[in-house]
């Protein structure tokens, strides 16, 4: 089969088209043909061998994809050949997601609805599962509580958008093109704010009528955050999902309104959570609250051009390559 290889960590241009034997599927796994696989950050800091969990070399990259299934192994009795399914990883070794075959175990394959195109099922794990998990996990956002989703218009920011306004939260979300603005209105953002523009932080603070945001799920804290925290209400807490580099901030301003910043990353979540979690989605995406917005499509063989593209300014949606 074909699938994307990675045999040193390094910039886009590590990562290959080659052919490798077929993964086949053994007790407890599920075999699935892929036809979509979602780019997340994340992916880049692999590749580049900087993300505190570093696969063995060579490895294949990608863990959220959509497609069908095509085998599933001894014990496997909740998913048949043929059926639509969305998945969130692969088994442990150098079987990723970048393949015309990706194998699964159980638990990391669900159900993809009919109306759920699979480009669109590839956009779901990491980004759906990081906003689920920053905004209830993490934030405990209850509904009626106010939201700035602070970087709104990529994957993980549509996510939280449309999770958000589900569950009866006011959304506030910022962008930084007139593009990312009108996405996030038409995700469900009440208030968009550009956040290149000067001042922007004191629209935000009007829009509450000074109250500040119980949430700010944050996707720059190397550059946002000590901004952040001045635009917490009391009993505020900003939800560290994306960082880049250091930042020095004033503790004062958590002191002042008893507030929380809180880390998190999707791989820290137990089992439990993650059935927790797609047992959600999957309810959303049958019920048509959860939308994924597929932003640009590119050929698996242009896989360095997509770790190019997620890393760029700007983003709308997903990236997503065609298998």
């Amino acid at each position: 089969m074909k699938a994307i290889v990675v045999r040193e960590f390094g910039e886009p241009s590590v990562m290959r088209v080659e052919d490798v034997p077929a993964p086949e599927a053994g007790p407890g796994q599920v075999l699935v043909r892929v036809r979509a696989v979602g780019v997340n950050p994340v992916d880049t800091y692999i590749r580049k061998g900087v993300y505190a969990r570093k696969p063995s070399l060579p490895y294949t990259p990608g863990a959220d994809a959509a497609g069908t299934v095509k085998a599933v192994g001894d014990g496997v009795t909740a998913c048949a050949p043929g059926q639509r399914v969305y998945i969130t990883g692969t088994v442990a070794g150098p079987f990723g997601a970048c393949a015309e075959l990706a194998l699964c175990e159980r638990a990391q394959v669900h159900p993809l609805p009919d109306a759920v195109t699979f480009e669109q099922g590839a956009a779901i794990g990491v980004p759906y599962g990081t906003a689920y998990r920053a905004l209830f996990h993490r934030a405990q956002a209850r509904p009626g509580e106010t939201v700035l989703v602070h970087g709104g218009s990529g994957g993980v920011g549509t996510a939280a958008i449309q999770l958000a306004s589900a569950a009866g939260l006011v959304v506030l979300a910022t962008a930084g093109t007139e593009r990312g603005l009108a996405h996030l209105t038409a995700q469900g953002s009440a208030f968009a704010f550009n956040h290149r523009a000067p001042g922007y932080a004191d629209q935000i603070l009007a829009a509450t009528g000074g109250r500040g945001v119980d949430v700010i799920l944050e996707m720059l804290a190397n550059v946002n955050l000590n901004r952040d925290l001045a635009l917490l209400a009391r009993n505020g807490r900003v939800v560290v999902i994306g960082n880049r580099g250091t930042i020095e901030i004033d503790p004062r301003q958590t002191m002042s309104r008893d507030a929380d910043i809180r880390g998190m990353t999707l791989f820290n979540a137990s089992p439990a959570d993650l059935a927790e979690i797609h047992a959600a989605l999957g309810a959303g995406l049958r019920n048509g609250t959860l939308r994924p917005v597929v932003g640009r499509e590119f050929p698996l063989a242009e896989a360095p051009a997509a770790h190019e593209a997620v890393m760029a300014p700007g983003a709308h949606g997903k990236i997503v390559l065609k298998a």
